[in-house]
């Protein structure tokens, strides 16, 4: 992950002395393990425990110098530890297989990951919630396909996108779970050199469960922790992109906040861009990228190859700091957030000549005894009549003679209820009452 895009709490996890302090812990429970089995003495388990090598730069640089000879990782680091402890190592890495350590690590390493994600979404879902809240009357025009629609409020939108992120959590929650797995079976998975109460010794200790495995945990699982990333991404790109359409100067109805000696453009000084919503939409889709090569490593040759391996070593870290940096800045986006609610307003008011009104005036005319296309023709022509002459679309109505004679004496108290914009909301507090079952 470039520095950039790097926040300290998830970056420490994907180090390299996090990684060999996880492979160490494992070497030792496990050679723990078979003490209980009556197969290592316990002298030389405790020795091993005492004479365990500090895991830091150094010992870092110790392993690199090794494998350069082993061209094998785990093998540079199985040597570099078994020669520190002395004898007693001798135990370490006994009947096992290099996946048996990675593989559990990884997972470790990946729950731990998924629960820092998870501690972020819950601060972005209690900001989302309150600013909900916070704007359940700021009324605004919905907007499909770009265009005018009708009225709703600012409240609402945020609380849609509440409950989207609590649905992420829903995922995120599911794939922790599905990671949570260890495997310490051997080099096909069927504990030939290996008892299996070895594995669930370690995996207890370690707050994870020992699952099936081929030589390699199946990495499915790991497609569903990035498919919950990419799921993140996904949501943090939707309401990046309506902040993004919402600030654009012909809108104006929000901003992202502008702190004291910002810059927005090097040649214009009077811009304010969107640049956190942009930068946020852009990661969206290198999480989809992930998610995809995630998915081409499921598959392996028989019970396993290293294709995968290149990989993960990428997406994984990466996955998981993109992911992190972006609903740490999401949160902090909608935080800070500037609501222009006079101009939200002016544009529903004025900005489409009172056209969001359109479907209760179609109404009025078909209770009025229309027909539903009669009807719908005479509101479009005067709807196209009020964009044309660019004047109230009331107006327009109240001077055609087709709805006068269908409306009659009752056409002022018709459109006055058409209009009516408490009317049109009457039932907005519906999502946002939703939630009220939202933890956050």
């Amino acid at each position: 992950m470039i520095p950039r895009y790097s926040l300290p709490e998830m970056a420490e996890l994907f180090t390299d002395e996090a990684r060999y302090r996880l492979w160490l812990e494992i070497e030792l429970l496990a050679v723990e393990a078979w003490v209980a089995l009556g197969v290592v003495p316990a002298e030389d388990a405790m020795a091993c425990r005492e004479r365990a090598p500090v895991v830091d730069a150094a010992f870092v640089e110790e392993v690199a110098k090794r494998e350069a000879v082993t061209d094998h990782d785990v093998a540079a680091f199985v040597d570099v530890v078994q020669e520190a402890i002395g004898p007693p190592g001798s135990w370490i890495h006994h009947g096992l297989t290099s996946s048996d350590v990675v593989d559990t690590a990884l997972s470790v390493t990946l729950a731990r990951a998924a629960w820092t994600v998870g501690e972020a979404l819950d601060q972005l879902v209690a900001v989302l919630k309150r600013r909900a809240f916070e704007h359940a009357g700021t009324v605004t025009v919905g907007r499909t396909h770009g265009m005018h629609a009708e009225p709703t409020t600012f409240g609402t939108k945020l609380a849609l996108a509440c409950l989207q992120v609590d649905r992420d959590r829903g995922r995120l929650r599911a794939a922790r779970e599905a990671i949570s797995v260890g495997k310490l079976s051997g080099a096909v998975g069927n504990y030939s050199n290996i008892d299996p109460a070895v594995e669930q010794y370690v995996c207890d200790a370690l707050g994870i469960r020992p699952v099936p495995a081929t030589q390699v945990i199946s990495r499915d699982r790991h497609a569903q922790y990035l498919y919950a990333c990419a799921a993140i991404g996904t949501t943090i790109e939707s309401l990046a992109t309506e902040i993004r359409h919402l600030q654009r100067t012909e809108v104006g109805e929000v901003e992202e906040a502008f702190s004291a000696g910002q810059k927005g453009s090097s040649a214009m000084p009077h811009k304010r861009n969107p640049i956190t919503a942009e930068r946020l939409s852009g990661l969206a889709r290198v999480l989809r990228g992930y998610l995809v090569a995630g998915l081409e490593d499921v598959t392996l040759w028989h019970e396993r190859d290293i294709s995968h391996s290149s990989v993960e070593r990428i997406i994984l870290p990466d996955a998981s700091g993109v992911t992190y940096y972006a609903v740490r800045r999401m949160t902090r986006l909608i935080d800070g957030l500037v609501v222009h609610a006079d101009r939200m307003r002016m544009n529903l008011l004025e900005g489409s000549h009172g056209l969001v009104f359109s479907q209760p005036v179609l109404l009025a005319l078909v209770a009025a005894g229309l027909k539903r296309d009669d009807a719908y023709r005479i509101v479009q022509r005067d709807a196209g009549r009020a964009i044309e002459q660019q004047v109230p679309f009331r107006d327009v109505l109240e001077r055609d003679p087709d709805v006068a004679t269908v409306l009659g004496g009752s056409l002022a108290m018709i459109l006055d209820e058409s209009f009516d914009l408490s009317r049109a909301l009457r039932h907005a507090g519906r999502t946002l009452a939703a939630l009220h079952e939202v933890p956050a």
